[in-house]
């Protein structure tokens, strides 16, 4: 059974457009769009009681759940309106029954990208599926053909399945070129043990010893979807610059997040971060082991 895609809405004009980024990816795979929205009620004047609220809540969640089932007569919709404290909680309970939690992602332009609030950050930090984050603005035309889908990968085959799983899936369900990118920089003598700066060696160099790499981590994607094409890209450099480097013309980044707390919580890590922040497309952030 396919899981749905679940987009988080407050009204904003990011998660409106989240909720209509994911109504495009549901119909791509498709799939069940679910719309989920927290609230608390409020005692300050004026707000009426709380039944009052909670009709002007729902009210104003169905107008633009309405237009979604307008624009996609064949999907369907389904909504849940919760009144919680923790917002949170609430999200990462829909993104582990989902294929994919969309949410928005304040911009203010090119050069200062995604602005993540607390609640943004603590989801992708936490979440067990995909997060993808929307800006605001962004439109279907950023869909159109010839935009790839980049991945960054990272470390053995098995470190990064999951990620560069999600990007040829999501390629598969739009026609797309994956292109898949691994950076590297030179080791430092902390860094390579003897051994393995003899398997670079073998391989005939450290940029030759990182094209293998990341052609192994895709062979078993490209057995799977055949009809993909694929763009491999190794360059030197920081992981998250490289990255943003070749993302221009892409429809949608896709990063990785180690699913692991540390001794001051879940994070979100760096790579992912910076693509986060300075991304002009959305950014899917998928956890692994």
């Amino acid at each position: 059974m396919t899981r749905p895609i679940t987009a988080g809405v407050d009204g904003s004009e990011e998660s409106l457009a989240a909720l209509a980024w994911a109504a495009r990816e549901a119909v791509r795979r498709e799939a069940e769009l679910h719309v989920v929205h927290t609230w608390q009620a409020r005692d300050s004047a004026g707000t009426g009681d709380r039944d009052a609220q909670e009709r002007w809540v729902r009210e104003a969640v169905a107008e633009p759940v309405r237009s979604i089932a307008e624009r996609h007569p064949e999907l369907t919709v389904s909504t849940e309106v919760r009144e919680a404290d923790d917002p949170v909680a609430v999200l990462l309970a829909a993104a582990a029954d989902s294929g994919t939690l969309v949410l928005g992602s304040r911009g203010h332009g090119a050069v200062v990208g995604f602005l993540l609030g607390s609640v943004g950050r603590q989801v992708i930090a936490e979440a067990t599926r995909p997060v993808v984050l929307v800006r605001a603005g962004d439109e279907a035309a950023g869909e159109a053909a010839g935009r790839e889908v980049v991945v960054g990968q990272q470390g053995e085959p098995e470190d990064s399945a999951d990620v560069i799983g999600y990007a040829f899936e999501a390629a598969a369900a739009r026609g797309a070129t994956v292109r898949a990118v691994r950076a590297w920089t030179l080791p430092t003598v902390f860094t390579y043990s003897p051994g393995s700066m003899a398997l670079a060696d073998e391989a005939g160099g450290l940029e030759q010893y990182e094209r293998k790499a990341l052609g192994e981590a895709l062979g078993p994607w490209r057995e799977r979807f055949p009809d993909v094409p694929v763009v491999e890209h190794v360059e030197m450099g920081s992981a998250g610059q490289v990255l943003l480097s070749v993302a221009a013309n892409a429809q949608l980044t896709v990063v990785g997040r180690r699913a692991r707390r540390t001794a001051v919580g879940a994070r979100v890590g760096s790579v992912a971060h910076g693509v986060l922040h300075h991304a002009d497309c959305p950014v899917a952030v998928v956890p692994h082991t």
